[in-house]
């Protein structure tokens, strides 16, 4: 490595929650700050009512990334590093009828209060319906220091979007570091609070997995709405059983950059970046870029326009990592055979690997598991690239056939 080696170094991964709230301001002030601060992210970048986060009264998530260095006829060894940072931005203080909103979610699960587990259970419920119940703070700054050279980078993020998003892609520079190091950005000036995130740097070539997350790698009983508020909001997450193994040795065999693509709203992250960071390997999380502020739209942003919605993120991984070599890995309850095969498509010498589970352990499922489902989506996709599996252990022979393009002979 060069001048930047002493500055990169691997990160112990911390799972990272919303900060504890304070005293809310009150109603009046509280609603007057949300329609300056909507109307100012209307006004997009250089709006003069922009204002920096501030500890007091917002609490920032952001979310972990992977640094690539872009692709083009003229690209030299020395390629400058690009990261696109993604920062939500709410207001402290949420509803004060979240004991009520707890109740509601508990009794339409059926918890009745009274068998063992039930306490803990309505405390995941409150602590994961919090993000939904905070305001977005729109029209909101940040600073973000990079810890990747002497003296460590300083980038101005922001204003926040309607939705309290910022998404933002900066340039690090021509920087001497190793495919797969991690370093730790982290707010500036943001109180005694530590906002911190991993960035991991991934050279253009290699392996890349694209895995989606609800009944893929987690239980989440997707066909079934009361399925999808109980292991949501107040069941301990369940790993799908063979899957972290499998997962490890995939790490192992291809040591890929890993990408987890989700359907579910970015209120989620701290959950998903738990689960995730408990059983699989690290790597970035991409979620839906709104908040839905009621059950009903939850449950649609689990199983409306999903193939759209991925195909477009896929799109996008495309743009940072065009030369890697993609595995791509979903269930058959929602979209994922029909949108991965539309990315081969486009993209076929992209996309090396597809694999599907079928999903047994969900009702309603005949249809979605009809081997003419299959057949149809992937008509247009070789039969080498693409299995159906019920049993992770399936798969380790079609992973060995995958390393085997990994070998000179």
């Amino acid at each position: 490595m060069s001048h930047g080696d002493s500055a990169v170094a691997e990160a112990k991964r911390a799972p990272q929650g919303p900060s504890e709230p304070t005293t809310p301001t009150s109603p009046t002030e509280r609603r007057g700050s949300t329609f300056m601060s909507f109307f100012a992210s209307i006004l997009g970048s250089k709006s003069p009512l922009a204002q920096p986060a501030d500890p007091h009264q917002n609490t920032v998530w952001l979310f972990d990334n992977t640094a690539y260095q872009p692709v083009n006829d003229e690209a030299g060894e020395n390629q400058s590093w690009h990261a696109e940072v993604v920062a939500c931005i709410f207001e402290k203080g949420g509803r004060k009828d979240i004991g009520k909103i707890v109740a509601l979610i508990a009794d339409h699960i059926g918890l009745d209060g009274e068998r063992g587990g039930h306490e803990e259970a309505r405390k995941r419920i409150e602590q994961r319906i919090q993000p939904f119940l905070d305001a977005v703070s729109p029209s909101r700054t940040v600073t973000l220091q990079i810890p990747i050279s002497r003296p460590v980078q300083t980038h101005s993020l922001g204003p926040s979007d309607r939705n309290g998003i910022i998404s933002q892609t900066f340039e690090m520079g021509h920087l001497g570091v190793e495919d797969g190091a991690v370093i730790r950005p982290r707010l500036h000036d943001f109180g005694d609070q530590t906002v911190s995130m991993h960035t991991t740097f991934a050279a253009p070539e290699g392996w890349l997995v694209i895995s989606d997350i609800d009944d893929t790698i987690k239980r989440t009983l997707t066909l079934e709405p009361t399925g999808i508020i109980q292991t949501t909001f107040a069941d301990v997450p369940e790993p799908i059983e063979g899957m972290p193994d499998l997962y490890e040795y995939l790490d192992a065999e291809l040591v890929p950059a890993w990408f987890y693509l989700s359907a579910s709203p970015y209120n989620l992250y701290p959950f998903l970046y738990n689960f995730l960071h408990e059983h699989y390997c690290p790597g970035t999380l991409i979620l839906r870029d709104y908040s839905w502020m009621d059950i009903t739209g939850l449950i649609k942003s689990f199983t409306e326009k999903t193939q759209e919605y991925k195909v477009d993120r896929m799109e996008k991984i495309h743009g940072w990592f065009p030369c890697r070599r993609v595995l791509c890995i979903g269930d058959s309850t929602q979209k994922d055979p029909e949108a991965y095969a539309e990315m081969y498509a486009k993209y076929p010498g992209w996309i090396h690997a597809i694999a599907i589970r079928k999903v047994l352990d969900v009702a309603h499922m005949e249809d979605k598991n009809e081997p003419e489902r299959f057949e149809k989506a992937f008509e247009n996709v070789p039969g080498h690239i693409w299995t159906v599996f019920e049993d992770p252990r399936e798969l380790y022979d079609f992973v060995d056939g995958l390393g085997m393009e990994d070998q000179d002979f």
